[in-house]
């Protein structure tokens, strides 16, 4: 069976209408409320006028018919309802990196032909500077946020917008082949955007599949009863602009559970975060890699000596999606949270979920290896065969079956990450990895960060992991330069833990312990914060420049 997001929300919401569905700060909207909020905002966008142009039927799988919404906020309320309530008028949402300068956000709203927005009044004088650039953007909703912005001319201003709308259901055909799009990063290249069918988006990684079979759901009356039965308390901390905030919202949502959003959505606020888990009584927790992982653990320490612990009895796990915590974190976690288990969860923008790796306490924690999910495979390096386990090569990462339908756009890039290999269509995003011959996954990196020294491959990431491991780093991004003698060197950006004193052969001495000699830093430049994106990943670009300038 093939599903609509929006269809799946109505049917669940029509099941368990009290429930609450969003909870943050002082808003509690149970299930009904988010679904007369969102048909309400479905309703004014469709009031505009704006409306499909072409079927799925008639396009390739680079090109859209639908209009498209700009999501371009912080973590909120609104922002899970702009999503919702744009599958509901079968526009299309993405989300808006905030973080852009001028200069990005122009080449965003621009490459995606975006004709509305929502945005919180802190990016408004932003916006403002593009608007002139950007003719085909006609419908602004403007989100009060508390900082005084005033409405943009021509933008309406969000919640009025909702008040003066219908509360029913929009008049629109909702269909599986609607579209889901989600932008890439654009951490090591312009942001791209992904193409999905919401069908597919909906099993790939928003809980289109029955958690203790692993099977997709085979009727819209499974995933109601299903959801009748649900009830658990979620926080994704990191950004909803990410895949893997909203991914985990919308799983939620699919099965009758409750998203908890911390107080403080503009920064990471450990404290913040802990304080929420345990006055909501959160069951599980969404974070992003080290980024997140260390200073919450920081916390759960501080406060722990400090006889101020924080009460976490209520979470049963926490899951890392987008970036994989280093097992010596995942142990001080475990060490803090006995009865939690620790995921690494594996996916990208171009596959959804893949794989993942489960750590609980009194196990010896590991990074880099994990168990694939449905349709995750291994695949040569010249993309001709699909490789079988205990394969000695180190191939590409891939994914079968409920695969994206292309880049908006970029037919070239869609034929390069989506190739036909023996009549199946694979994505490869540009992941290294080995199937073993255990039916495990290792996984190597990104081939965009891979360092050429000497005639090897060194990827980043196994040698951040083994610095990780020094007690004395606090954080630390892996970049290559040119060199004369190696052709690349590898070099290590590092943030030392405050009043450490390692030095670089102590650091040496360390990851040496991990890896092999020839994948060793030739170089190390200290900084005192290693810059991430607001969800946690490493920015290689930022590294580069780093490890080149010194």
């Amino acid at each position: 069976m093939d599903f609509n997001l929006a269809q799946v929300h109505e049917a669940v919401s029509a099941a368990v209408p009290d429930r609450e569905c969003i909870v943050w700060r002082d808003r509690r909207l149970t299930y009904a409320e988010v679904t007369e909020r969102t048909r309400r905002l479905a309703n004014h966008l469709l009031a505009s006028g704006i409306a499909v142009t072409a079927e799925r039927a008639e396009l390739d799988g680079h090109q859209s018919g639908q209009p498209h919404l700009a999501c371009y906020l912080h973590n909120g309320n609104e922002f899970i309802e702009a999503m919702l309530a744009a599958y509901k008028a079968r526009f299309a949402p993405f989300n808006v990196n905030y973080r852009y300068v001028a200069e990005e956000l122009r080449y965003l709203l621009n490459d995606s032909g975006a004709r509305a927005i929502v945005y919180h009044s802190a990016f408004a004088d932003r916006l403002a500077e593009v608007l002139p650039d950007l003719p085909q953007l006609e419908v602004l909703l403007q989100v009060d946020d508390g900082t005084g912005a005033a409405l943009l001319p021509g933008a309406v201003w969000y919640e009025e917008a909702l008040a003066a709308a219908s509360a029913e259901r929009p008049a629109v055909d909702w269909s599986p082949d609607d579209l889901y799009i989600l932008y890439t990063g654009g951490t090591t290249g312009m942001p791209k955007g992904v193409l999905w069918r919401q069908a597919d988006i909906y099993v790939g990684a928003m809980g289109g599949r029955d958690l203790s079979t692993g099977e997709e759901w085979a009727s819209l009356d499974a995933i109601v009863a299903a959801a009748a039965n649900g009830g658990a308390r979620l926080l994704p901390a990191p950004p909803f602009m990410h895949g893997a905030g909203h991914w985990l919202a919308f799983n939620a949502m699919s099965s009758g559970n409750t998203i908890v959003l911390q107080d403080d959505t503009v920064r990471l606020d450990p404290a913040d975060v802990w304080r929420t888990v345990a006055r909501e009584q959160v069951n599980i927790l969404l974070i992003v890699g080290d980024a997140f992982g260390r200073p919450l653990v920081d916390e759960l320490e501080r406060a722990a000596s400090a006889g101020e612990a924080y009460d976490t009895s209520s979470l049963l796990m926490i899951v890392s999606g987008g970036a994989p915590l280093n097992s010596p974190l995942k142990d001080r976690l475990l060490a803090q949270l006995p009865t939690a288990m620790v995921m690494d969860a594996v996916g990208a923008s171009e596959t959804g979920s893949q794989m993942s790796h489960v750590s609980a306490a009194g196990q010896s924690a590991s990074t880099g290896t994990f168990t694939p999910g449905p349709g995750a495979a291994i695949v040569s390096d010249d993309l001709s065969q699909r490789l079988d386990a205990g394969h000695e090569e180190i191939g590409w990462l891939a994914q079968t079956g409920r695969v994206p339908l292309g880049y908006l756009g970029d037919a070239e890039k869609t034929a390069r990450t989506f190739p036909v290999i023996d009549g199946v269509r694979y994505s490869v995003p540009g992941d290294r990895a080995r199937l073993t011959a255990e039916g495990i996954i290792e996984l190597y990196g990104r081939d965009s960060v891979t360092i050429n020294t000497g005639g090897e491959k060194v990827f980043a990431q196994e040698v951040e992991q083994a610095l990780a491991h020094h007690p004395d780093v606090y954080d630390v991004v892996v970049a290559g330069r040119p060199s004369e003698r190696w052709g690349q060197e590898v070099v290590a950006v590092v943030q030392l833990r405050e009043g450490a004193t390692a030095d670089e052969a102590a650091l040496l001495d360390e990851a040496a312990k991990h890896v092999a000699r020839y994948k060793l830093p030739k170089a190390f430049v200290f900084v005192p914060d290693i810059v991430r994106s607001p969800a946690g990943k490493a920015d290689y670009r930022w590294a580069k420049e780093q490890a080149q300038a010194s």
